[in-house]
């Protein structure tokens, strides 16, 4: 058993002085001891209070243990709520500027398309106009512009803007030169945003209005077509309307009222491409109506001997009553006289068939040409006849020279006109030759 020994009995020079505790341990015949220090009590104490503060804050941990952990997960489930909501919120916009664009280039291909397709209808025009170009010039070939304008507006959708990729194919007529592949970088960047050019517009605006230019230029061109079918389709008809009228002046009527056309109506605009389309083919029709009627009339009117047999040559002798230059009695000159030099070109005045070739009595010799519709003219006082009976001659066609054969007192040329057999004056021929020569 140990019992605490102390030593306040002892003197001190300074006074009484307290004494370490000492603890003395026996145990059979052994006997130790240990003195506690002040230090030794001071650490002791410190152990003791931090093993209690220890205790109780463990013991707090443990009841709040599962309060931080569920504030803790709450926390983390609120930020992943957060990024998720973030993520969503993206994802939602990224899908609306991909639906965006979706939508936007399937417009833009849809207006593609459909300007394709009026370029194509344009040059199908083109292609039907220009027979009856050529025939309303007279066989001269017209060269077919192409549209130099456009090309140049349309350019700017291949040269300023990587999204213009979606153009590749289509005819160049209508976009100009397409480049192959855009930069990766650029291209990359622009990946989920419309590019934007220089004036800060978007893609899809510049193209737009791009489209919109080419559209009006389209526009022009249509109405350049339609304008240029109706000018040859009005001016077809007033040039046989007038021929037409010159020679019913002159009682050579040709053509009938019956196969005159008219056209009228009110103003009614189309706008769709079938209604277009529809429209222009009727233009054509009337087109090609005119210029047949047309064809109709300047082949009749090759066939009425209108023209003129000695041209530049004065006239010396009228159609009608006059003094017989051998007789100087009055007699009745059925033709008119043209002065010529011997061996001069006599020309046929209208195309036909020759029915007499040679010695005629008084007309020497003669030369008598059939143009149908009961209208013959006869050449005569010839030196020389250069064609054959039964021969087919055209307008214009050399057949004599001039002389002084039969009954003449001199070297000129004698020119009949006869309407189923009767002798009329050729000088209303002549002049209505005269006048409708500018409409041939």
């Amino acid at each position: 058993m140990a019992k605490p020994v102390t030593n306040e009995s002892r003197p001190s020079l300074f006074g009484k002085r307290k004494e370490p505790h000492t603890i003395i341990i026996a145990r059979g015949d052994a006997v130790s001891h240990f003195t506690i220090r002040p230090w030794m009590l001071a650490i002791g104490g410190s152990v003791c209070a931090a093993a209690a503060i220890g205790y109780l804050l463990a013991t707090s941990y443990l009841v709040m243990r599962d309060d931080l952990i569920g504030a803790s997960i709450a926390r983390q489930a609120r930020m992943q709520q957060l990024y998720e909501d973030r993520i969503s919120a993206l994802r939602a916009q990224v899908d609306r500027i991909t639906s965006r664009q979706l939508l936007d280039q399937r417009v833009m291909e849809d207006k593609v398309a459909e300007l394709i397709e009026r370029q194509k209808t344009l040059s199908r025009r083109s292609g039907r106009l220009a027979p009856l170009l050529k025939r309303a010039t007279g066989g001269v070939p017209i060269p077919e512009a192409r549209p130099e304008t456009l090309e140049q507006q349309t350019q700017l959708l291949s040269a300023d803007d990587p999204a213009d990729g979606i153009f590749v194919g289509i005819d160049p007529i209508i976009t100009g030169p397409v480049p192959a592949q855009a930069k990766p970088e650029k291209a990359g960047r622009d990946a989920l945003r419309p590019s934007e050019g220089l004036s800060g517009q978007s893609a899809t605006e510049k193209a737009e209005e791009i489209f919109q230019t080419i559209n009006h230029s389209l526009q022009l061109l249509e109405t350049e077509q339609f304008h240029k079918v109706r000018d040859l389709t009005e001016s077809a008809f007033e040039t046989a309307d007038n021929i037409s009228e010159t020679l019913n002046a002159a009682g050579l009527k040709i053509e009938s009222q019956d196969g005159e056309t008219g056209m009228g109506g009110p103003l009614i605009t189309t706008d769709s491409p079938a209604e277009s389309v529809a429209s222009f083919d009727m233009q054509l029709q009337d087109l090609d109506t005119a210029l047949d009627r047309l064809d109709r009339l300047k082949k009749a009117v090759r066939t009425l001997p209108i023209a003129n047999p000695a041209p530049g040559m004065p006239v010396t002798s009228l159609f009608g009553v006059r003094r017989d230059p051998l007789l100087g009695t009055p007699a009745f000159h059925a033709g008119i006289d043209f002065r010529a030099h011997r061996g001069q070109n006599v020309t046929a005045t209208a195309g036909g068939i020759v029915t007499k070739a040679g010695r005629n009595g008084g007309y020497g010799n003669m030369v008598e040409i059939d143009h149908g519709n009961g209208f013959t003219s006869r050449y005569a006082h010839l030196s020389r006849v250069l064609v054959s009976e039964n021969e087919k001659v055209s307008f214009g066609a050399v057949i004599g020279e001039a002389g002084s054969t039969g009954r003449s007192t001199g070297p000129h040329l004698h020119y009949e006109v006869r309407r189923n057999g009767k002798a009329v004056n050729p000088a209303n021929f002549l002049k209505t030759g005269r006048q409708i020569e500018k409409l041939l």
